[in-house]
């Protein structure tokens, strides 16, 4: 059902992107107060959305997908924001399930243009 190379290659790349952010947040006040939120959700949705772009056998599938990758790549990021002191630690658990549905909808509309 899941395709797990895929899934790899999007959690991957939304994990490295992430892992910047939590760095650039760490070395720049600015980035870790205005960013921080937006920009994790906007990667977590990116990589939903490459794993629905590149899978493309359905809606469900993709979003499951794209929400799996978003979480996975969300979570150690913010963990370390957590551990180095950017990030209040509750963050750690809604951050990541905000993180989970952007995901989701970035899978949903990857599927939507691999149709196209």
């Amino acid at each position: 059902m899941i395709n797990n190379r895929i899934l790899l290659r999007a959690t991957i790349a939304g994990l490295v992107l992430q892992l910047v952010l939590a760095a650039t947040g760490h070395f720049i006040p600015w980035v870790a107060i205005n960013l921080f939120l937006f920009g994790r959700m906007m990667i977590s949705a990116t990589a939903g959305y490459l794993y629905g772009m590149d899978f493309g056998r359905g809606y469900a599938v993709g979003a499951l997908g794209g929400a799996i990758g978003g979480g996975l790549c969300a979570l150690p990021a913010i963990a370390l924001s957590v551990l180095l002191g950017d990030t209040l630690a509750p963050m750690l658990s809604l951050g990541t399930g905000i993180c989970i549905l952007t995901g989701g909808v970035g899978g949903g509309f990857g599927q939507w243009a691999a149709i196209f």
